[in-house]
């Protein structure tokens, strides 16, 4: 597990060092790839009893105490479940009640409050298949939370979410056709084709995804051309 962990430091200091789309993509999809067989090797070790599903959160109006926006997980899946785990240090010394989410058959919100005075939510919508609610349920492990997504079908889920796989639909379509002709090609120029293309094809989401990657891929251009 160390030499797991190792690994997964060092792509992340690799991914914040990449400058190019295609490449952080690549240690993106393979630092969840690996943090996913970290996760997996450290539930193996301990196991805790499972939650009873409990209604959905109520939100308070205001919140005195910091909320932390979570994006990082993990997922597994087998026939019948989609496993998605979280770390958060600590987790499993807080009462059950501190910690809910929130489903619907096409979306998940983890809700973890009071932890080390802070609160923290995970939000994955467009789920890439519909879950059964009811059957759903979560844990609390060791430093870990893992949410049961029942599977409404017992299908092989590609992807978390609808968004992912169309962005990479979208870009495994778009290079096939080209790869033999783009060899001597700028491939800063291809990725930005393809980011156009998508942006023209896509729905909302995909479009405001895109909007987000350029609007700060400019502002770091402009941050290097000030340093020099």
């Amino acid at each position: 597990m160390n030499e797991l962990r190792s690994d997964i430091d060092e792509l992340k200091v690799l991914l914040n060092q990449a400058t190019r789309k295609r490449v952080k993509d690549l240690l993106s999809l393979e630092i969840r790839k690996l943090e996913t067989e970290w996760i997996n090797l450290k539930e193996n070790i301990k196991e805790t009893p499972l939650d009873v599903v409990t209604p959905a959160p109520s939100v308070p109006a205001q919140k005195k105490r910091c909320q932390i926006k979570l994006n990082g997980y993990g997922w597994d899946q087998s026939d019948k479940y989609v496993k998605v785990f979280v770390t958060l240090k600590d987790v499993q010394t807080i009462p059950k009640e501190r910690v809910t989410c929130n489903l619907t058959e096409k979306s998940m919100e983890l809700y973890v409050e009071d932890l080390d005075s802070k609160d923290y939510k995970l939000v994955i919508n467009n789920l890439l298949c519909p879950i059964n609610v009811a059957e759903s349920h979560w844990k609390q492990k060791t430093d870990m939370v893992v949410i049961f997504l029942a599977k409404s079908e017992p299908s092989k889920w590609s992807h978390m979410t609808e968004i992912e796989k169309k962005f990479e639909d979208k870009r495994s379509n778009r290079l096939k056709p080209e790869s033999v002709e783009t060899d001597n090609k700028d491939p800063q120029a291809s990725i930005m084709s393809l980011m156009k293309n998508m942006y023209e094809t896509g729905d909302d989401e995909m479009k405001r995804m895109i909007s987000k990657a350029f609007y700060e891929g400019q502002q770091k251009n402009k941050s290097n051309t000030v340093d020099l």
